[in-house]
């Protein structure tokens, strides 16, 4: 009996240590997802009441709705959400969508208030344009009106060239920025969309850029504006315009964002508007009727979907097992509030995934990165929260461990 008791308290230590004896495990072993992560991956079903004013993530498929248009897509402007895709990461002629990207970049490396003097190059820029002359001399604020509301395409070479140098060098400064913002699908060959085989995008990617630039006060306000007048310094002239988007005339709820066509495009637009505190952006591309499309989308998901919260920070999201410490498991606290935008029937569907990150021994402090919890509809994430823990779990003295794997062992 005493030796077999000086065989289980060796194994006991083997297995502390990590070694281990042929048809043993060790009790924490690592698993195939990756070295350090625990083995255990729950899931389960979500219960999830309604929020006022809230935002995060779902999807329409294209029979939901029937559009003139070749390609579309509608997504929630506060969280980027999905809620309705037709052909949304086809590539594709943008046109004068384009600009969104060339008047981002115009606000976030120039001044409005500097004075820009048009090129010859700038001046020579035809189809849709604010009528520049070479050696006229204007804001580049108003320049970026004169793209972004009467969709100049000379205004758009005149930015690029006062930015930086040339257009081929600010066309470069468009991919790249592009590239940070998710749209991964978009390449430019020039500012203002002027047809070209190697200029395209899609859908998609021309929502995440209005998305990106309406959280500029300054582009949200332009795209937004009916009437305006540019104002030349050199020679002193106003030119009125009008904004390209009649949405913002036929939807009360409208306030963006920028048109597009060519023949190779057709007609484009990509719209914005705000209902009840929610904002929600749509492209339609090669659409015969793009602002009743549009209008449809928008509505669609104003009425359609609703707000609600799938976990809330501060939570209790679980509890997470642990091995060799002072208490059997600790409270898995949630640190982040996850909310999305539901249809009809969707919350039945979604499924929560927790996935834990480190191995399940202690010690714990409390605070400690525990892993994080996933929320998916139709094999598409929803919003992930890290997971923290909710307590401090001490590791056992040598001794109590030796006799709880002892226990473990002897029958």
């Amino acid at each position: 009996m005493f030796k077999r008791y000086i065989f289980t308290v060796i194994v006991s230590a083997s297995l502390l240590c990590g070694t281990a004896f042929p048809g043993l495990g060790a009790p924490n072993s690592k698993s195939s997802s990756g070295p350090g992560t625990a083995a255990r991956q729950s899931k389960g079903k979500v219960q999830a009441k309604p929020v006022k004013g809230g935002s995060v993530k779902t999807q329409g498929t294209a029979g939901a709705i029937r559009l003139t248009a070749n390609a579309a897509v509608l997504i929630d402007a506060e969280t980027g959400q999905v809620l309705f895709e037709k052909q949304a990461y086809k590539k594709r002629p943008p046109a004068s969508t384009t600009k969104i990207m060339t008047t981002i970049l115009a606000l976030e490396y120039g001044n409005p208030d500097d004075i820009v003097t048009v090129s010859d190059k700038a001046g020579r820029v035809g189809q849709a344009s604010i009528y520049l002359d070479p050696g006229e001399k204007l804001t580049l604020g108003n320049l970026i009106e004169g793209a972004l509301i009467k969709s100049g395409n000379d205004a758009c070479v005149a930015i690029a060239e006062h930015i930086a140098g040339s257009e081929e060098i600010f066309v470069k400064l468009m991919n790249a920025k592009a590239k940070t913002l998710g749209a991964y699908d978009t390449h430019f060959a020039n500012t203002n969309g002027l047809p070209n085989s190697d200029h395209y995008s899609t859908a998609y990617d021309l929502a995440l850029m209005a998305r990106y630039g309406m959280r500029l006060p300054r582009f949200a306000e332009i795209t937004r504006t009916k009437e305006a007048e540019i104002e030349f310094v050199e020679p002193q002239s106003a030119l009125p315009v009008r904004n390209t988007n009649k949405l913002l005339w036929m939807y009360e709820f409208a306030d963006g964002v920028k048109t597009g066509t060519t023949n190779a495009a057709g007609k484009c637009l990509v719209s914005s508007a705000t209902k009840n505190g929610r904002q929600l952006i749509a492209a339609v591309l090669d659409s015969p009727g793009r602002f009743a499309d549009s209008m449809k989308l928008l509505e669609y998901g104003f009425n359609h979907f609703q707000p609600v919260k799938l976990a809330e920070a501060g939570d209790e999201a679980g509890m997470f097992a642990v091995a060799d410490g002072s208490a059997a498991e600790v409270p898995a606290i949630l640190g982040e509030t996850v909310e999305f935008l539901a249809a009809p029937g969707d919350m039945e569907k979604v499924e929560r995934k927790v996935l834990w990150s480190r191995p399940q021994t202690a010690p714990i402090q409390a605070g400690e990165s525990l892993g994080e919890v996933q929320f998916w509809l139709r094999g598409k994430m929803l919003g992930q929260a890290q997971l923290y823990a909710g307590a401090t779990v001490k590791r056992r003295g040598l001794l109590n461990r030796l006799v709880s794997h002892a226990k473990l062992i002897l029958p």
